[in-house]
This record gives structure tokens, sequence and C-alpha cells, in this order.
């Protein structure tokens, strides 16, 4: 038996829903302008005055119109698109700022396509930027934390708005940072006001920028105090470096204070302080960096240096959008967003039975 059609209420409530779905002659309508008012509206035309502009997103938000991409790319001649290149990307850092670039895209009605690359070689940077640019992509964002990366991909071929995060490049690409080298030199103050004598250091990699930007504020600090700097111990941001470096550093009664690079690291010696007998923060103070989600929950909570990745991610989206929407430099040295050290109980005064 061949079903009946739908009939009644049901069939009706069906084509009423479809029939309601607001389209931009509807904004035109409720605005009281032309449509193409609306169309340049969505593409933040200047030749739109201020009232204007103001009535028809008031028509959007009453409607609850959500303009379609591909009507948005036919308008403006743009995909819509951004491309980001990510180094890393498992670290907490870089994937916490990929998601602040996505939400922020998806408020200026942008889509991302990422590219997470293992290997920072710049055959393989070139080959992604022409990539995304292949597909379209009206701008790129480089999660870049060597300090090569922004000059590989200046000579990567496509001329797209280019902007790098966490880099420092040759040739002055626009860039948005943290301020690592202050954040370090936070993290060595607090140990030293505490009365520690001196502060020990666990190192991110050599030629990674953060990593160096931390070596050097925390070496800064030292000096500038008059207080011996030790040789730093160089780990891979991973938490396993973090305990076997820890573990040369457990043995050492001069030990009294150590600041991590980055928290996996911190964590790693937490590990291996505690395997050693040596409390913390009684036998030895800790600090670490970034302010992983799991760092107020470690036996005990970790003192470390916040980052607002969130911040970073969503200043270098409104800057690429500059240079995408204005085809002008913006300036080079933008103000990096300021590290915060958060107290929390891994770091005490030293003990003074302990003290060489």
């Amino acid at each position: 038996m061949t079903p009946s059609a739908p009939d009644g209420p049901a069939r009706r409530s069906r084509r009423s829903f479809a029939g309601t779905r607001p389209v931009m002659d509807d904004v035109a309508r409720r605005a009281g302008v032309s449509k193409q008012t609306v169309s340049r509206v969505l593409n933040d035309h200047p030749a739109v005055r201020p009232e204007t502009r103001e009535a028809v997103r008031e028509a959007m938000r009453v409607l609850g119109y959500r303009p379609s991409r591909s009507a948005r790319s036919l308008a403006s001649g743009r995909t819509r698109m951004l491309g980001v290149l990510s180094f890393d990307a498992a670290r907490y850092g870089p994937a916490a700022m990929l998601t602040a670039i996505d939400a922020a895209a998806r408020d200026a009605g942008y889509l991302v396509g990422s590219i997470a690359l293992d290997t920072a070689d710049r055959n393989t940077v070139a080959e992604a930027v022409r990539r995304l640019s292949a597909e379209g992509a009206d701008g790129v964002i480089a999660i870049a934390p060597q300090r090569w990366v922004g000059r590989a991909l200046a000579d990567s071929g496509p001329d797209l708005p280019l902007v790098v995060l966490d880099d420092a490049p040759e040739d002055g690409a626009p860039q948005v940072t943290g301020d690592s080298r202050d954040g370090a030199r936070r993290a060595t103050g607090h140990l030293l006001a505490l009365g520690h004598r001196t502060v020990f250091h666990l190192a991110g990699p050599a030629g990674w920028t953060s990593a160096d930007q931390r070596l050097a504020g925390w070496r800064a600090t030292l000096e500038a105090a008059g207080a011996e700097v030790p040789e730093p111990l160089v780990g891979d941001w991973s938490a396993g470096s973090g305990y076997e470096l820890g573990r040369r550093l457990a043995g050492r009664p001069e030990v009294t204070a150590v600041f991590a690079a980055n928290d996996q690291m911190a964590l790693g010696l937490l590990h291996a302080l505690h395997e050693a007998g040596r409390a913390v923060p009684g036998d030895v103070s800790v600090v670490g960096y970034d302010d992983i989600p799991e760092a107020a929950f470690l036996l005990p909570p970790l003192t470390t240096v916040r980052t607002d990745f969130a911040e970073i991610g969503t200043r270098s989206l409104r800057l690429l959008l500059h240079r995408i929407d204005r085809a002008a430099e913006p300036p080079r040295s933008a103000r990096p967003v300021p590290a915060e050290l958060v107290v929390r109980r891994s770091s005490g005064p030293p003990r003074v039975s302990r003290l060489p």
C-alpha cells in the first residue's frame, strides 16, 4: 500500500517552518532599505551611514537572519576562508590559540582551514602556504614556535595577508605575541622574593622563541638581583623530559627553587621530587608556565605564569582581517599580551636548615 501524503496540521507546519527562514529581502523590508544596502552592511562597506548600518543589524537580530557563506563570498569576491598553520599543535598553548582563532573567525563569518605540520622545514612551510592559497584562503595565520618561520612564510610565494603568532621574525611580519620574557621575570622574581638564594631553570628547546625569551627573562632577573646563575637544564616541553631533568636536581640539596619553562615539564619535575622524598614547597619550590587547566588540581596546586592564549588568538584574527579588509600594513610592533603570575601552593619560602 502506498502511504498517504501527510495532510492537516503536520503538513502545514512543515511548510510554515520552511517559509519562516528569513532572507535578505526580509531584512531589507524590515529595515526600510534596499537589498544592495543590506549586502553592503554584511561586507562592512564604508559607504553606509551609521544609523542605516545599525537599522540593518537590528533587523537581522530581530529576524534571526544569518547570511550564508556562499552569498557573502559572491558579494565580496572572497572565499571567507582563512588558513592556519600550526606546529606542535598537541601542546596546550597552540591548541588554545587555534580554538580562539576558530571561534573568532566564526563570529566574523569566516571558516578556518588548518594544517598541522609535524616537521618545521622551509620546504614544508612553503608547500603548506601554497596549498592554502590554492584552496582560496583570504589570509593565513601561522602559530610559529621558531624564529625562522616568519621569513620562510614571507618567502613562500603566494602573496597572502599574513600574521605570525609567538614569533619575532627578522623580516618584521605582523605578529601577536605573549610576553614570555616578562612572565619569566615574574616567576623568578617571585621565588627570589620568597627568600631563595637562586632559582634553577628547566628550559624549553633552544631555537624556540618562547623558550629563548623565558630563558633570557630568568637569567636577567637573577643577574639583576646579584644571584648565582645556575646552568639551565634543557628539555623538550614534555612531562617526560621534566621528570628526567628533575631526577638530576632532586638529589642536590642546594636546589630549593625551580622555574620550569612550561607546566608539563613542571609536572614531570613534581613527580621526580616526590619519588626522591623532596617535599614541595617545603624542600623545593616549583613554578611553571602557561597555567594549563590541570595546574590548579595538581598536588600541590602549581604556581605558574598564565598566558592569555585566547586573547592572542583573537587579536591575531582581528589583525589578519584588518590586513584583508584594508590592504594596509598594520603596526609591526604590537604590544605583547601581558603575562600574569598565579600563585598557588607549590611555592613558598625555603627551609632555613636546608639553605647552603
